[in-house]
C-alpha cells in the first residue's frame, strides 16, 4: 500500500530553480552561458565579511550554535544598522536572525496566522510567498498591478479588497518589477492595514538598491509591522543565508520559540561575518559601488534591448530586474526562457513563476551581474528578434 504525501506538499515549481538546475548542467557550450535568471549578485561579499570568514574559521567557538535568535552582536549591529539608515530606534530584542529570509517569511505566516486566513500580496509579485503560503494552508489573495496601475500597489487598492484579508504582503523594492513605494503610498497602505486589523508583512530585501528614491522602512509608519530583510542582497552574501526578522514586541518570543524548534541557530560562522561587514563604514562604500554598476546596467539594457523586449513594462527604480514585456515574442514565457537558454545561452525567469494569469506574457531579467555580461546580453537578443522580424 503506497504511503501518503501531504496535500500541502503539493506546491508550484519555483520556477527560477528550474532555470538554474538547467543552466548549471549545460556544459561544453560555444558561447559564454550568460546567467540572467538569479536574483543573485556577481559581486563579492563585502571585503570585510572576507576577512573575518578567514580570520575565524579555525575558531572552534565559530562553529557552534547560537542564541536562536542570532548572536547579541549581530542583533545589535542591526540595530545600529536601522538607525544609521532610518534613524529607528530598533531594540536588538526585537530582531531575530533567520537562515536567510524565506524562514523569516515562514516563521511569520506560522506566527501570525491560522490555517484558512487570508494574505493579500500584489500579482506579478515573488511566487515563494504564495507557495509557503499554501504549504501552511494559508489562502493568497491576489491583487493584480499592471501598466493601468503604473504597476504600484495602492491603498485605494487595498479599500477595493472584500473580504478584508487577514495579512498584507508589500515589496519595496519590488521583485520582479522594480518599483519603489513613495513614503506617502507607504504610510497610507500602513494605515489602512491599522485601521482594518491587517497584519502587515514588509519585504524590504532590496533596501539599499534604489536608484532615484530613498528606501522607507514599514516600522517608521506601523508599529504593528515585521519587517523582513537580508544579507543577500545589498551585502551580497547569497549563499550565507543570514536573513533577519524586524518584530513587535508582542510575536518576539512566539519568533524565538519557533525558531529554537526549527533551525536552533542560523549559521555561526556566517553571523560573525555578516555582523563584522555591517559594523565597518567601508563596506558600505564597497556595496555602493556595486549598486551603482546595477544603475549603470539597467540603463544599458534599456537602451539596448530590442523594442520588442520594452512594451508596457515597469520601469525598474530599484532592486535589479527588468520585468520584460514579452508579448510581441511569444504568448508562452516558458518556451521563451528555454529558447533562449538552448539557443541564445541565455538563462532568464519567465514571467509564470510571478503571474499566474499574465506571466506568460513576461520575462524577467537579472542585471546583477557585470556590465560586460549585460552588453553581450543585449547584442544576442536584439541579433535574436532582428532575424525575426
Amino acid at each position: 500500500m503506497a504511503l501518503r504525501i501531504s496535500s500541502r506538499s503539493e506546491l508550484p515549481s519555483f520556477m527560477v530553480m528550474d532555470v538554474l538546475e538547467k543552466a548549471e548542467r549545460m556544459t561544453g557550450l560555444p558561447k559564454p552561458l550568460l546567467r540572467l535568471e538569479m536574483g543573485q549578485p556577481s559581486s563579492p561579499p563585502p571585503k570585510a565579511a572576507l576577512d573575518a570568514l578567514i580570520k575565524h574559521t579555525h575558531d572552534v567557538s565559530a562553529h557552534g550554535y547560537t542564541l536562536s535568535r542570532g548572536t547579541i552582536e549581530l542583533t545589535e549591529a542591526i540595530a545600529r544598522h536601522y538607525k544609521r539608515w532610518y534613524d529607528l530606534d530598533i531594540k536588538p530584542e526585537q530582531v531575530l536572525v533567520t537562515v536567510g529570509s524565506s524562514l523569516g517569511f515562514m516563521m511569520a505566516f506560522l506566527t501570525c496566522f491560522e490555517a484558512g486566513d487570508k494574505i493579500a500580496m500584489t500579482s506579478p509579485g515573488y511566487s515563494a510567498y504564495r507557495n509557503l503560503m499554501l504549504s501552511a494552508s494559508i489562502e493568497p489573495m491576489l491583487i493584480d498591478i499592471n501598466a493601468k496601475d503604473n504597476w504600484r500597489l495602492t491603498a485605494a487598492s487595498l479599500e477595493k479588497l472584500d473580504p478584508v484579508p487577514d495579512g498584507l504582503i508589500i515589496a519595496s523594492p519590488a521583485n520582479p518589477t522594480g518599483v519603489v513605494m513613495s513614503d506617502a503610498e507607504l504610510e497610507a497602505i500602513c494605515k489602512w492595514c491599522e485601521a482594518n486589523g491587517v497584519r502587515l508583512i514588509s519585504d524590504e530585501i532590496y533596501h539599499g538598491i534604489s536608484f532615484d528614491k530613498t528606501d522607507t522602512c514599514a516600522m517608521q509608519y506601523s508599529s504593528s509591522a515585521l519587517v523582513m530583510n537580508s544579507f543577500s542582497k545589498y551585502f551580497a552574501m547569497t549563499g550565507h543565508r543570514i536573513g533577519w526578522v524586524i518584530a513587535p514586541d508582542d510575536l518576539v518570543d512566539p519568533l524565538e520559540r519557533l525558531a529554537q524548534n526549527c533551525f536552533i541557530s542560523a549559521n555561526t560562522l556566517s553571523q560573525i561575518a555578516a555582523t563584522v561587514a555591517m559594523d565597518d563604514p567601508a563596506t558600505y562604500q564597497e556595496m555602493d559601488s556595486h549598486v551603482e554598476r546595477y544603475r549603470v546596467n539597467r540603463d544599458l539594457l534599456l537602451d539596448r534591448l530590442p523594442i520588442e523586449l520594452l512594451g508596457q513594462f515597469p520601469y525598474p527604480e530599484g532592486g535589479f530586474y527588468i520585468y520584460a514585456d514579452t508579448s510581441a515574442l511569444s504568448n508562452n514565457s516558458v518556451e521563451l526562457t528555454d529558447t533562449f537558454l538552448n539557443e541564445l545561452y541565455i538563462a532568464a525567469t519567465p514571467g509564470l513563476d510571478f503571474d499566474d494569469a499574465a506571466g506568460h506574457l513576461a520575462m524577467r531579467l537579472s542585471f546583477a551581474g557585470s556590465t560586460e555580461d549585460m552588453a553581450e546580453a543585449a547584442a544576442r537578443l536584439t541579433q535574436w528578434v532582428q532575424s525575426r522580424r
